[in-house]
């Protein structure tokens, strides 16, 4: 897949292409959808698949009393996901506060007729662009009329009469309700992060952790999850915990992962962290062994938990 970082860096190969537009975060089902009607369409024409989104997410530079904000995937991730579904280039383009003033129609005559050349274009059902939002379905619809491009609006797709969209898949995560998380995304919530040196309490008591520092600020609710961890390309099954460990009245977060029927040092390296349920509310203990005994009980869960996966 190419990345395409400039408008002016756009070559003969990718004009008259089918493409589509959004912010993309997450990559969930709806928008595993619409790529796989673009490059299905892209396929049948013998043209190129284009995916147009923006670096940042345009509400952090609209919105930068908004902290922290919370993004499903890191660029790095949304690429390589949108790269797995088969499409041939994503136009990247910056977002600012000066391309923010771009008019709906300078963005679709400048960038999607005299660039791209396109000759179809999906949108999200709710999706729109340009200042003050002006580019809608209606308003795409009728350039596209004039120019000579058609747009097709790919409707919503629900899990339990809940719409599928980054929103609703933050506000699962934030709320600890990986399952749901999953089913929006068609995977499991993902957190990597590099192992760094901790309290040590959890050797004290038997069960070492491995203390991690995330990549993402989306983490979900305080409680223990059973998890797949990964270390350098295998996987592990894991219990998670995120919280302040009350039991010893930390005051800062800290995300700690036990890894089962695991001895190695692996402080420094990078750990990524697979959700797949949650186990229980954090909770204090009346001292070290009481927590001892609990632990033993969410690893004999996480066991159970994960013994599809292992």
């Amino acid at each position: 897949m190419k990345i395409i970082k400039n408008i002016n860096e756009i070559t003969g190969e990718f004009t008259n292409s089918i493409v589509t537009i959004g912010n993309f975060d997450g990559i969930h089902l709806a928008h595993q959808n619409i790529f796989k009607r673009v490059t299905k369409e892209a396929h049948n024409e013998n043209r190129k698949s284009v995916v147009i989104t923006f670096n940042p997410h345009p509400k952090k530079v609209l919105r930068p009393e908004r902290r922290p904000f919370f993004l499903i995937t890191s660029l790095d991730e949304k690429l390589k996901l949108i790269e797995d579904q088969g499409i041939d280039a994503v136009l990247l383009i910056e977002f600012s506060m000066e391309f923010a003033a771009v008019t709906a129609e300078q963005f679709v005559k400048n960038i999607l007729w005299d660039r791209l050349h396109i000759k179809k274009i999906f949108i999200g059902h709710d999706y729109v662009f340009g200042r003050n939002k002006g580019g809608n379905e209606e308003y795409l619809k009728s350039l596209g009329k004039k120019l000579g491009f058609k747009v097709t609006v790919i409707n919503a797709i629900k899990v339990n009469d809940t719409i599928i969209s980054s929103t609703n898949t933050r506000n699962a995560i934030l709320d600890g309700n990986i399952k749901l998380a999953a089913r929006f995304l068609g995977r499991p919530y993902n957190l990597g992060g590099t192992v760094i040196k901790g309290h040590q309490r959890g050797t004290d008591i038997g069960f070492p952790t491995a203390n991690i520092e995330p990549d993402k600020v989306l983490v979900p609710r305080r409680g223990v999850y059973a998890i797949i961890a990964e270390i350098e390309g295998k996987t592990h099954p894991a219990v998670l915990n995120i919280g302040f460990n009350p039991t010893f009245s930390n005051d800062k977060l800290s995300i700690e992962a036990h890894i089962l029927d695991f001895e190695e040092n692996i402080l420094g390296k990078n750990l990524d962290v697979f959700f797949v349920d949650r186990i229980r509310d954090e909770m204090k203990f009346d001292g070290p062994e009481r927590l001892a005994e609990q632990i033993k009980r969410d690893i004999d869960k996480a066991r159970e938990i994960l013994s599809p996966h292992f």
